[in-house]
Order: structure tokens, then C-alpha cells, then sequence
């Protein structure tokens, strides 16, 4: 047998975690995905009849009712339709929270406690859950109930600030960082309290934010203005701390580079037979390059524009000079780095058949991820979960006959 054999063997790590997924869109789903993919039985709490937006309102429709952006978010879950606005559908959430041991959850701040699902409730009938919301700018502070998403949390937080070129107008980052970053600061104190609520048998609160996450990611750059006192501004591809560190010219576009210490200033000088800029004096130390950045990229350039941008990253490869391509998102996945990472992954799905998949960001040996469910459809598992709850199809019949399935 082997090692990868054996390792499929043993439990996931989150195996027989129970989680609740009261999330829609982005941030919340993303998070559970990920507990789901480390083993966690995910239980998607969905509105009944449109379900989670990204199902059918956030493009990217395929042959079914959901979109590639859900399909993408939700695998290794499982789908209850609940309406957590009539009484029967409380009841129900509280009775699957009595044996779960987190329950993430999206709402605007106050939403859940209106419904009288808040953590005041939920904690008197299972002390040791893990409860944690996930919003735009916190549950407390004097945004709070503004309603947030990534743009918004990008251009509070101050990355929008630092994101584009000189000059330029504003410019969001290409990925939904505060969306991203939010689900793994969430996950990252999601577990941590678990971990402790499974020494003491006591559960917490956990309050994630968008905006809080976002400016997490601010450490090079707050620390220059607490350094400096002046704020910091957009730098194109350069950055801040260190330079030759960005996207050049050649002769054919752009690829990107970084002699980025002393050592490979000198030998990048070498490289490109430029001993003149080794010598001049604009050049001769990191905070001098900072300083006249804009000349020594013309300088560069200069050089760098005699050879297309190939022969520069296999050049400067070949000599211990960080480099590489600017890649499309088809040409990273379907590179052969990105192939040899399993980053794109092909999973069966009941109606669309076989469709793509982001791979897992991180490979355990032991007890690798693994593809178990299908994204599910909405409410695929209704019957399959109040069933594990002991209901029996009569009162099943009897709650949704009280509104507790209905849209």
C-alpha cells in the first residue's frame, strides 16, 4: 500500500465537526468550504427558494440553476432550505445548534438576534458552540450597520490608497482581498476557539470583519506612514521597502523582477553589462534606488527593452534573480507549475456533469483534502439531515406544512 493509500485511510482532521453555514455570497462560504474540505460536516443553511445570491444571481450561470461562482464556494456541504423567518424554521436551527460545534453566519449586524438566533440564545443551549459573524465593518463601531462588501472594505481601509499606479484614479485590488483574507482571519479564530471550547467545553463569539481584514494586510504600509508620517501612495508594480523590485519593459511587454538586496543589485548590473549604474552614485544603496526610483527604471529599461521578456526571465533565472511572467489567469492554471499543484481540479456534479474547481491553497501529507460532495443543490439534504435530527417524515410534513420549507 502506498504512502498516499495509506495516509486516505485515516479521518480528516475536522472530521465530526458539525458546522452550520448561515452565510450567502463570499466571505462565509469560502470560510466553511474550507473547514468542509479539511473534513467538517457543513450544513448550508439556505433561504428557500432562491437560496444562497451567488446561486442564480451573480453570472457565470452553467446549464443548471447554479453559477460557476457558487460551484466554486460550496463543495463538501450539504443543503437544508429553512425559513429562518417563520417559528417552525427557528425551532429547527435551534435544534441542529444543540449538537453543532460552530455556527458561521453573515447577516448584518443585529439581523440574527432580531430572529432570536443571536449568541445570547444559542450559547444557553449549547455552551461550548463557536459562533462567529462575519460582516462588512464589525458588529460594533459607528459603521457597523453599514452594509459592506469588498469594494467598500478595499476603499475604507486604505488599500484602495496604495493600489495603481502615481497619480492615476482610484483602483481596487483584482481579487476581493477584504472578501478572501476576511474568510481565513475568520477560519483562523474560528479554530482557535474551537480548540479551546474543546479543552474547557466552553464556545465564544467570534466577530470578523471585511474592513478589519483588509487593513490586517497593511503592515508594510502603515508602518512606513508611522515611520514617516506621510501617507503612503501608489506605486504601480514597485514597491515601497525595497527597489529594482517590479514589472519592467522589454522588447516584446512586461515581465516582472526583483534584485531586491545588495548582492543581487551588483550581480543584476553584471548581468545586463551596465557597470555604470553599479557606479553611479543615485544607485549605490537601497534607500538611494527608493529615492530615484524613477530613473533607475528608465535605466533599466533601456537595457531590458534589447531582449524580449522570455529571454530576460530565463536569463535572470538562470543567474539567482527572482523573475517570472505576467501570466493570464488561463496561462497560471494551465501552466505546467500550476498542473504539477493540482490547482485546478475537475469534480462530478448531478446536473452539470463534470465541472472545474480551484484546488486545495494547501497540501497535507498526512490526510490530504478530498473532493466528498458535490456543491449541493438547494435543499438537496432536507430530508437526510431532519432525519439525523430524529424527525420523522410525518413531522416533516407537519413543519413544512407550518412554513418552515417555504419560500
Amino acid at each position: 500500500m502506498s504512502s498516499q493509500e495509506s495516509s486516505n485511510k485515516r479521518p480528516l482532521p475536522l472530521a465530526g465537526v458539525r458546522v452550520l453555514d448561515i452565510s450567502q455570497v463570499m466571505a462565509g462560504p469560502y470560510a466553511c468550504m474550507l473547514l468542509a474540505d479539511l473534513g467538517a460536516d457543513v450544513i448550508k443553511i439556505e433561504p428557500p427558494g432562491g437560496g444562497d445570491q451567488t446561486r442564480g444571481a451573480m453570472g457565470f450561470k452553467m446549464k443548471g440553476p447554479d453559477s460557476m461562482g457558487f460551484l466554486n464556494m460550496n463543495r463538501n456541504k450539504r443543503s437544508v432550505a429553512l425559513n429562518l423567518k417563520s417559528d417552525a424554521g427557528r425551532e429547527l436551527l435551534l435544534r441542529m445548534a444543540k449538537d453543532a460545534d460552530i455556527l458561521i453566519e453573515n447577516y448584518r449586524p443585529g439581523a440574527m438576534t432580531r430572529l432570536g438566533l443571536g449568541y445570547d440564545v444559542l450559547k444557553e443551549i449549547n455552551p461550548r458552540l463557536v459562533y462567529t459573524s462575519i460582516s462588512g465593518f464589525g458588529q460594533t463601531g459607528p459603521w457597523a450597520d453599514r452594509p459592506g462588501f469588498d469594494l467598500m472594505a478595499q476603499a475604507m481601509s486604505g488599500v484602495m490608497s496604495v493600489t495603481g499606479y502615481p497619480g492615476g484614479p482610484p483602483v481596487k485590488a483584482g481579487v476581493p482581498v477584504a472578501d478572501i483574507g476576511c474568510a481565513l482571519f475568520a477560519i483562523y479564530g474560528t479554530l482557535s476557539a474551537y480548540i479551546g471550547a474543546k479543552a474547557t467545553g466552553q464556545g465564544q463569539y467570534i466577530d470578523a470583519s471585511l474592513f478589519d481584514s483588509a487593513m490586517a494586510f497593511s503592515v508594510w504600509d502603515i508602518c512606513d506612514y508611522w515611520g514617516t508620517g506621510k501617507p503612503p501612495e501608489p506605486l504601480g508594480t514597485a514597491n515601497k521597502m525595497t527597489a529594482p523590485y517590479q514589472a519592467m519593459a522589454s522588447a516584446d511587454g512586461y515581465f516582472v523582477m526583483g534584485a531586491n538586496n545588495q548582492k543581487l543589485w551588483l550581480k543584476l548590473c553584471g548581468l545586463i553589462e551596465r557597470p555604470d549604474l553599479a557606479e553611479d552614485a543615485r544607485f549605490s544603496t537601497i534607500s538611494l534606488r527608493l529615492a530615484n526610483r524613477a530613473a533607475l527604471e528608465e535605466e533599466l529599461e533601456r537595457s531590458f527593452r534589447e531582449q524580449p521578456k522570455d529571454y530576460w526571465v530565463d536569463t535572470l533565472l538562470a543567474a539567482g534573480i527572482p523573475a517570472g511572467p505576467i501570466l493570464t489567469y488561463p496561462e497560471a492554471f494551465e501552466s505546467e507549475h500550476g498542473r504539477a499543484r493540482k490547482m485546478r481540479m475537475e469534480i462530478d456534479h448531478p446536473i452539470e456533469g463534470t465541472v472545474p474547481n480551484i484546488g486545495f491553497a494547501v497540501k497535507l501529507s498526512g490526510t490530504p483534502q478530498q473532493v466528498r460532495r458535490h456543491p449541493p443543490l438547494l435543499g438537496e439534504h432536507n430530508a437526510e439531515v431532519l432525519a439525523e435530527l430524529g424527525i420523522s417524515a410525518d413531522e416533516q410534513a407537519e413543519l413544512e406544512a407550518q412554513g418552515a420549507f417555504a419560500a
